[in-house]
């Protein structure tokens, strides 16, 4: 008889891990487009410029236990210099009761750290969700990251 409950304790542990799995994925894939919203939000910060991928990274960790306070780093590959610096970071949130979660105006006058800029701050995430970073560059362009992030305890959603 215990062997066959240990059968039946490991049969149930492998299910639920399997459908942990299973719900986890679709936010892990990524193939769905950004909320229209969340576009439009982009689009208008953005202006004429297309948002590339590269030279921003976003760290935040992917499975949050509480949203109240969500620290995050973004990192921009930049000299920094007159010639190339980021003008502005700016990280918005997909399901947030407010979009813009974070806005900061840089220049050359802030230095670099091993060939980046970078900040730091703490953020509120009302539920699980797509955060995105983007940096404005001195030229003109637009670059940005997004992560999933799996929100289980949500913060500001009254």
């Amino acid at each position: 008889m215990k062997l066959h409950a240990r059968r039946r304790l490991l049969g149930g542990l492998a299910g639920g891990a399997a459908g942990l799995a299973l719900a986890l994925r679709p936010l892990a894939a990524g193939a769905q487009p950004l909320e229209a919203s969340l576009q439009a939000a982009i689009r208008a910060w953005a202006g004429s410029a297309l948002p590339r991928a590269g030279r921003v990274q976003l760290d935040i960790a992917p499975l949050v236990d509480n949203g109240n306070a969500v620290p995050i780093v973004v990192r921009v590959a930049s000299p920094m210099s007159e010639a190339d610096h980021v003008r502005e970071v700016i990280v918005f949130s997909e399901r947030n009761p407010l979009r813009e979660m974070l806005r900061c105006e840089l220049g050359p006058w802030n230095g670099a750290v091993d060939g980046h800029a970078e900040l730091g701050a703490r953020v509120r995430l009302a539920t699980s969700q797509r955060v995105v970073a983007l940096a404005r560059m001195s030229d003109g362009g637009v670059w940005q990251h997004t992560v999933d992030v799996l929100v289980t305890l949500a913060a500001c959603i009254e």
